[in-house]
């Protein structure tokens, strides 16, 4: 019987003799895109700086450099990669780098981010829905949360969105303090230059090579200069104040003080894992 098996064998060898040369190419083929891939890998990771990874560098990957750069079995997913997305937007709300109020709900497990112009939900698989800017910042979020090479903040503020009315209107007084100085002293010198100029065409002051015109042209530059300064300082804090407001009023917008979310952010139901409960976690106090 073996030495039947064996002759069947050979004979099949025999008139199939594509088959094992078949099977070796399939192999080259699996090596050669083993490398291919390798070779792509290392291509990606000197094109993009993956530790300021950003909306600009998703838009510009391609999808083979997206499956290369991000393997399957290596992200980070589940109750893990919400509290990382979580945190990494409370902090990057708190540096002022995303406007967002960010809410982490437990029951079913997501992050909902919104602000003023748009929102964002992101789900335990790391998909997310929504529109505006938000869901343009947030997307870079989930790419580097769901890398475990990525370092998350740790230690992060619970209400990163401040209230309303602990808006400051303006945090450069040094500087407006110090360019009123220089411009009082201008305006000071620009004065003393005139009077200087009036008294020489009286005669009062210099003599036969006193150049009148330089002083009185010297004197109206610095008050010029002086004028200048005093309208710098002057917008730079009326900008301010208008700044402070209008971020006053975005704070308002997104619920602060109502406790509202705006009306073009879904309601969120349990069965299709967007339920509000009040037992969920939010960033703000009050809500």
């Amino acid at each position: 019987m073996a030495d039947t098996d064996s002759t069947s064998s050979a004979a099949d060898a025999d008139e199939d003799p594509g088959r094992e040369s078949a099977a070796a190419s399939a192999t080259e083929d699996g090596l050669g895109e083993s490398l291919d891939t390798e070779a792509l890998r290392k291509q990606v990771e000197e094109k993009y700086d993956f530790d300021d990874f950003g909306p600009a560098d998703m838009a510009e990957m391609t999808a083979e450099e997206w499956d290369v750069a991000f393997d399957d079995e290596s992200w980070i997913t589940g109750e893990e990669l919400l509290d990382r997305v979580a945190r990494d937007l409370r902090n990057r709300v708190a540096n002022r780098d995303v406007f967002a109020r960010v809410e982490r709900h437990r029951e079913p497990p997501r992050v909902l981010a919104y602000s003023d112009e748009g929102y964002a939900i992101v789900y335990p698989d790391g998909s997310v829905e929504g529109e505006g800017t938000v869901l343009r910042d947030v997307k870079p979020t989930i790419a580097l949360a769901s890398m475990d090479s990525y370092e998350v903040p740790e230690a992060v503020p619970d209400n990163p969105l401040p209230d309303p009315e602990a808006v400051a209107e303006g945090g450069g007084e040094l500087g407006n303090w110090m360019l009123q100085v220089i411009a009082g002293a201008q305006l000071l010198a620009g004065i003393v230059l005139l009077i200087g100029g009036m008294l020489a065409v009286a005669g009062v002051l210099g003599g036969p090579g006193t150049n009148i015109v330089a002083l009185f042209v010297a004197g109206i530059a610095f008050i010029g200069i002086a004028l200048i300064l005093f309208f710098t300082v002057a917008n730079a804090r009326l900008s301010d104040k208008f700044r402070a407001e209008e971020y006053r009023d975005r704070l308002r917008a997104v619920g602060l003080e109502d406790g509202e979310r705006p009306d073009f952010v879904p309601e969120l139901d349990t069965q299709n894992g967007r339920d509000h409960t009040e037992s969920d976690e939010t960033d703000e106090v009050g809500v």
